[in-house]
């Protein structure tokens, strides 16, 4: 981590052992605020891993030599964001960190599993339906065509991630609960000799509604990510039509920009 001022010393007794915070009692950016960033940063970079335990309140405060309502307030923070969870009789613990999500074509479970996220799946729905009109624009099909509704609920270390809606022609593939719990569908697409091309992606934001935010362990109105895909195989045939939304304070899509010539 960069120093500024004065580095406080090793915390020792917790997953903080090993770590230095460097805290500018000078500078204008408030302490719990430069703490948060750095505890925000060791569990990013992994030194502060799902599970450490982090120790009370109280012990911090002493150790880190600042007061009890700074380190309060910058542990607060990060229990708002979901990095930490405080735990009676435990003290404060690492859940995870943030899934940050190449912008590319891949699968979420993927991804998650690459991270070491400890990725699981809810089948919350899979069912055939006739398609509305705006599945089958996508799905370049008749409206009203037979098409399948896949929703889930993919969760990271047990907390949920993302609620994902995804639409299939009806002939593409047999799907089923056990397959779906165990991997991700573009696995499942790929085993089943579909290979996946290019896809149109629009990404957004708004509240969550009420249904949203019970599944998601958020409150009505919390911020989300959404996306909406169009996925293309190797022919051009759309196979695949996702509407997802993401919790904004577990989720981040991250982008390469490249100046053009």
């Amino acid at each position: 981590m960069a120093r500024t001022g004065n580095p406080s010393r090793p915390v020792p007794g917790s997953a903080l052992d090993s770590l230095t915070f460097a805290l500018d009692r000078t500078s204008p950016v408030p302490l719990y605020h430069q703490l948060a960033q750095q505890l925000e940063a060791a569990v990013e970079q992994g030194a502060l891993a799902p599970g450490n335990l982090l120790g009370n309140e109280v012990d911090l405060s002493v150790r880190l030599g600042l007061s009890r309502p700074t380190v309060r307030q910058a542990i607060q923070s990060l229990v708002d964001k979901g990095l930490l969870v405080r735990r009676r009789g435990v003290g404060t613990q690492v859940v995870h960190s943030q899934v940050r999500r190449p912008l590319e074509l891949s699968s979420l479970y993927d991804d998650l599993e690459s991270a070491g996220q400890a990725p699981t799946t809810r089948i919350l729905r899979e069912e055939r339906i006739p398609a509305t009109a705006d599945v089958a624009a996508a799905l370049a099909i008749t409206e009203g065509a037979e098409v399948t509704v896949l929703e889930r609920l993919r969760c990271a270390h047990g907390r949920p991630v993302a609620f994902l809606r995804n639409h299939l022609p009806a002939s593409l593939l047999e799907l089923g609960t056990e397959r779906l719990e165990a991997t991700g569908l573009y696995r499942i697409m790929r085993s089943a000799g579909i290979t996946l091309h290019s896809a149109r992606q629009s990404i957004g934001a708004r509240g969550a509604t009420a249904q949203e935010a019970a599944l998601l362990e958020e409150t009505a109105g919390a911020a989300l990510l959404t996306m909406r895909r169009t996925a293309y195989d190797h022919t051009g045939r759309p196979v695949e039509y996702g509407s997802h939304v993401y919790r904004a304070s577990r989720y981040a899509f991250d982008f390469q920009l490249l100046v053009r010539p």
